[in-house]
């Protein structure tokens, strides 16, 4: 006869991964509702309760902090998702978007902060919510260009295996992206938006610190911990920003990326046998948890559903009203461009002495000549590593969360650094500021190349094992073509935020201390300071230009023969 246990029945209703999703699905509400309390307060309300040191108060600035990062990540998210699908799949709007996106990556946060804070702030006039706005927008623009690369060159460079046997099984347009292209390009876009993540945390001064004409909007955050702290010179209250940031990036490692990247490993192509799988605990918790589940199955039939009925309806000239809504969208964002760039570079030239311009020039080369020589000494070094990560899954669980918080930490907590021993030792702060714009945007070539290096089918592996393919020539024939698509990508990246990263490490201050590097960074950064709108556009439209210029003329150039040449099939 059967024995039952006491209590038997609770077993039946619910395990104990659904109590440990419950207390986290809790656990995210109360996170939220705590992240958003006072968003729609007056703004007066900052000035009332202003920032204060006191370590007491940074879980609260880091839950807040946190908050935006994660609507940031979700809108970059989102925007990849559409955009760069768009830029792909179009020829017609790829010629338009990817030079769009150009401009976009190489537009500094403090331009945007500048131009976009008044628009934000209007959409709640007076209230906390406005200033939200402005944040998370900024934090956004040090997000989304990147996954929007990173998705696009999956996208471009599927193999035609997959593609054609998308076909033989009918796939419509909805359910090949969904069961094709986005598992395909996840493993890299997951690795991207760690990057971005990270990313974020190198700007969230600038983003949590809003200038508005003459006055000042200082949110409650880390970012805006930091910035009070260096203007005091408090090196404890530094420390404790350091503490707290790690916390925070651990938790978030824990609870979203290390599952995402276990969950993503299912889809890259030609796993090595031998070698255990990413594991997550939170992953494993999501699988067994019924509440969970249910939750999957019943969007997994919306899904369906939705194919279903999109597959069911008729296709009657299809092909032509695509192209017709492309050439309709490419003609309207071209319309729209072009006025944009009239209204601005009418008014901007019209009030811009010439000497001003080419000095202004001047100064972006040396800007320039600073982030090729950075780009060059961070693909010497970052490039072999990621290759031998890539490589080898286990390694990649324990480099990851290292490489992670590396990424996270803000440059800004060097700074003190940097102005004490260039003040101390009379430095050139031309040279020895320079490797401040590096820090925060090197971790796009190495996640590139590590995801790039884990994508190399074991085909290719065993091949190059069995005809005795070591060496130099085992990095000229398989690894170095393998892993160029994704580095380009990288590079591409890397060096559009090395550019945005120069008005933050071109000047640097702790206190009272300045110390300033000669460069287009250092510009834009005393424009910002000054609200000087004419010369932030001023600014902005000639780093804009240098990027635009430089990825016309090396970099997509170099993209196209990659992709060209070294994509499998």
């Amino acid at each position: 006869m059967k024995q039952l246990a006491p209590f038997g029945f609770l077993r039946d209703l619910a395990s104990g991964w659904d109590v440990a999703a419950f207390v986290l699905v809790i656990g995210l509400i109360a996170f939220l509702g705590g992240a958003a309390h006072g968003v729609l307060a007056p703004l007066s309300q900052l000035s009332v309760h202003p920032l204060s040191l006191d370590p007491a108060y940074l879980p609260q600035y880091a839950a807040r902090t946190t908050f935006r990062m994660l609507a940031a990540l979700l809108l970059s998210l989102v925007f990849t998702l559409t955009y760069a699908t768009w830029a792909a799949k179009s020829e017609r709007a790829g010629k338009l978007l990817v030079p769009i996106l150009d401009v976009l990556q190489s537009v500094p946060i403090l331009g945007f902060i500048s131009i976009t804070s008044v628009f934000f702030l209007s959409l709640a006039p007076g209230r906390v919510l406005g200033a939200e706005f402005v944040a998370i927008f900024a934090i956004f623009t040090s997000q989304a260009w990147n996954m929007a690369f990173s998705f696009y060159q999956s996208l471009r460079t599927v193999p035609v295996e997959l593609s054609e046997a998308a076909a033989s099984f009918r796939l419509s347009a909805w359910m090949r992206f969904w069961r094709l292209e986005v598992p395909f390009g996840m493993p890299a876009l997951v690795w991207n938006m760690m990057l971005s993540m990270s990313g974020g945390w190198f700007f969230v001064v600038a983003s949590e610190s809003i200038s508005v004409g003459h006055s000042a909007v200082a949110l409650p955050g880390i970012g805006s911990y930091i910035a009070l702290a260096i203007a005091q010179r408090d090196l404890r209250a530094i420390g404790w920003a350091i503490l707290t940031m790690l916390v925070v990036i651990l938790i978030y490692d824990q609870l979203l990326f290390r599952p995402l990247v276990a969950w993503a490993d299912r889809f890259k192509i030609g796993q090595e046998p031998g070698i255990r799988a990413p594991e997550s605990w939170a992953l494993t918790m999501m699988r067994r948890s019924r509440l969970i589940q249910a939750g999957k199955f019943a969007f997994h039939a919306a899904v369906v559903r939705t194919s279903r009925v999109s597959r069911n309806r008729p296709k009657i000239s299809l092909s032509v009203g695509t192209h017709r809504q492309d050439l309709f969208w490419v003609l309207l964002v071209a319309v729209g461009v072009v006025l944009g760039l009239w209204h601005l570079l009418l008014g901007l030239f019209s009030t811009t002495p010439l000497h001003e311009f080419l000095q202004v020039c001047a100064l972006a080369l040396l800007t320039m000549l600073r982030v090729f020589l950075l780009i060059a000494l961070a693909s010497v070094v970052w490039v072999p590593i990621g290759v031998w990560v890539g490589m080898r899954p286990r390694a990649a669980q324990y480099v990851q969360p290292v490489a992670q918080f590396m990424a996270a930490f803000p440059a800004n907590l060097l700074f003190p650094i940097a102005v004490y021993g260039i003040v101390k030792w009379s430095l050139n702060p031309d040279i020895y500021l320079s490797p401040l714009m590096i820090l925060g945007t090197q971790w796009y070539i190495l996640f590139n190349v590590i995801a790039g290096a884990a994508a190399i089918p074991e085909e290719m592996r065993s091949v190059a094992a069995n005809f005795g393919v070591r060496g130099w020539l085992w990095w000229r024939k398989i690894a170095l073509p393998a892993v160029l698509p994704f580095y380009v990508t990288g590079a591409i990246t890397a060096s559009g935020g090395s550019w945005n990263a120069a008005q933050v490490a071109e000047l640097a201050t702790w206190g009272n201390t300045e110390v300033r590097a000669r460069g287009l960074g250092s510009y834009i950064a005393d424009a910002a300071a000054a609200s000087n709108f004419h010369r932030i556009v001023l600014g902005v439209g000639v780093m804009s230009l240098f990027v635009v210029i430089i990825n016309r003329i090396f970099w997509r150039p170099l993209y196209y023969y990659a992709e060209r040449k070294y994509r499998l099939t």
